[in-house]
This record gives structure tokens, C-alpha cells and sequence, in this order.
């Protein structure tokens, strides 16, 4: 048996210029900070002898490529995203970067939501990725459209209050 799983889908290279920099940010806290720490500890555990029993070393060593392992992937994340930092030609219709207020139709609650990149999603503060179900209906639409979603609840419909790019 093996543990085949098939690939990810691939996601939307898109990205705020708020999002690209934190993310270059956390690239150079690992490589200059974090990396550096690890390699020390993992050379003061290593020099204390025996490796096969030395629960510190092994510890450090799944750090490193914890930490390893993040580094490359955002390396190769931040070549491939784009960063988008300009309004839309068409400021009253949802597109990539807008804030959104949402009424449900069912219950009349206010949502408000942010259309992001997918390596800036935030759900307590209401960001949600381009490539998420909800994003993909509210894309092109305008103030007073009605749409209908399907979310885990099952289909929710809808109507867009507001669309703001500040």
C-alpha cells in the first residue's frame, strides 16, 4: 500500500503587497534568526556524544528541517506570486483585493469579508481566499446582485451591501 495521494490543486499566484511582505518577512526571521539559533543548538547537542539516545539532537534536527522545509517553499512561493497593489479600472464590482459587506437573505446578518490571495487567508478577520467557493461567486458582481452560494450549510443566497477598496 502506498500513501499516493493526488496532486493539489493549483492555487492562485495572486497576492496583496501587505501579504508579500510578511511573507518576505517570515523568510528572512527564519533564515537569519530562527536558522541560525537551531543549527547552534543542534551543534551543542551534537557534541555532547552519543546521537542514538540524544533526545535534544533529535529534536534540533526535526527543527532544522521543519524550518528547512519552510524556507524552500516560501522561496519558491514568493518567485511565483504577484503581487497586485493596483485598484481595479471598475471600483463598484468585487475583484481581487475588495472588502465586501454581504447580507443574507435567510436572516438578514451582515458579513463583511476581504478577497485575498491563498497565503494571506484569515478567517477571523474575515479574508477569504480568491480560490474559495465564496469568492468565486462574488467575483464581477455588484452592490444590490443577489447570488446564490453553496457553503457547508448548503445553498445560501445572498445580496452585496457594499464593495470598498481602501
Amino acid at each position: 500500500m502506498t500513501r499516493w495521494r493526488p496532486p493539489a490543486e493549483k492555487s492562485t499566484a495572486l497576492i496583496t503587497a501587505a501579504g508579500h511582505a510578511r511573507l518576505k518577512a517570515e523568510l528572512d526571521e527564519l533564515w537569519r534568526v530562527r536558522r541560525p539559533e537551531v543549527v547552534k543548538a543542534l551543534a551543542a547537542a551534537a557534541a555532547e556524544g552519543d546521537r542514538s539516545e540524544n533526545a535534544e539532537y533529535t529534536y534540533r534536527k526535526k527543527q532544522l528541517g521543519e524550518i528547512d522545509r519552510r524556507v524552500r517553499y516560501l522561496s519558491k512561493r514568493l518567485e511565483a506570486l504577484r503581487v497586485v497593489d493596483t485598484r481595479p479600472s471598475d471600483p463598484q464590482a468585487v475583484f481581487f483585493g475588495a472588502r465586501v459587506e454581504l447580507e443574507r437573505v435567510s436572516d438578514g446578518e451582515l458579513l463583511r469579508y476581504r478577497i485575498v490571495g491563498p497565503d494571506e487567508t484569515d478567517a477571523a478577520q474575515g479574508w477569504i481566499s480568491i480560490d474559495s467557493p465564496m469568492a468565486r461567486a462574488l467575483l464581477k458582481k455588484r452592490v444590490d446582485d443577489e447570488f446564490e452560494v453553496m457553503l457547508p450549510g448548503g445553498m445560501t443566497r445572498f445580496v452585496i451591501v457594499e464593495v470598498d477598496y481602501a
